[in-house]
């Protein structure tokens, strides 16, 4: 049978989460030894005219194009894995579906906005069926390796679902907050080991939303550092807009 056939693809994205993969460094040699990597435009030209035992695709779905490519991969894959922020809640190219469309080509394109049809932006199981999801603008290197060896094995994969703020207190982080700064870690899914915040920035809610957020104990974290809710709704919307969509 041989290793398995492994793609890479993208869609509407910046490509960073690819670029995480190739720079994976001696864990990539790991991975090669594992599979076929028959795709991969980002360190490779050649195609592959078979069907992919594993498809990774990053990138938000924006129009029709978009959408018949990803139907057409989803076709020819026996296991997709959606990756990387576009590609899982819409990421910033969500940030359009809160404008009109007429709008936002006219904005981008000038008077040839009608040259470039383009549709609501949409994560990738808005559209098609996704068997497994790595969150992350860009994805955390440790989580890909795990996803990957789990898509390899048949095994399922479960993105935590509680917030980055307990992520943050196993790495012993001082909170945002305490350092006079807003920050989404406590309604953001875990799963990044508090990336951001172990390197001294904020969660930026780049992994999307937990499915039942304290919103009771956010609130009084809002409170008692005087801070607007709008605030920290406005920030949520720059990753999270297309799902907002999804849910009206």
């Amino acid at each position: 049978m041989g290793r398995p056939k492994v793609a890479f693809f993208d869609l509407s994205c910046c490509e960073g989460c690819q670029l995480q993969v190739a720079n994976l460094g001696e864990a990539l040699l790991d991975v090669l030894g594992l599979v076929d990597l028959v795709e991969f435009r980002e360190v490779m030209s050649e195609s592959w005219e078979g069907r992919y035992d594993v498809a990774f695709v990053e990138g938000s779905v924006v129009n029709e194009e978009s959408e018949q490519r990803l139907c057409e991969i989803r076709q020819r894959s026996n296991v997709l894995v959606a990756y990387g922020s576009c590609a899982t809640i819409g990421g910033v190219n969500g940030m359009k579906n809160r404008k009109l469309l007429s709008d936002v080509q006219s904005t981008v394109y000038g008077d040839k906005g009608d040259w470039f049809p383009v549709t609501k932006t949409r994560a990738l199981h808005q559209i098609v069926e996704v068997d497994y999801f790595i969150h992350g603008c860009p994805i955390h290197p440790d989580e890909f390796i795990k996803v990957l060896k789990s898509a390899l094995a048949g095994l399922p994969y479960l993105v935590p679902d509680y917030a980055v703020c307990v992520e943050c207190k196993f790495n012993e982080n001082v909170c945002m907050y305490d350092k006079g700064v807003t920050c989404l870690g406590p309604v953001t899914r875990a799963g990044c080991n508090s990336w951001c915040v172990n390197n001294g920035n904020v969660c930026y809610g780049c992994r999307g939303m937990v499915s039942n957020p304290n919103q009771t104990g956010a609130e009084e974290v809002l409170r008692s550092y005087d801070l607007d809710a709008n605030l920290i709704a406005n920030k949520m919307m720059m990753y999270n807009a297309a799902m907002e969509q999804c849910d009206e």
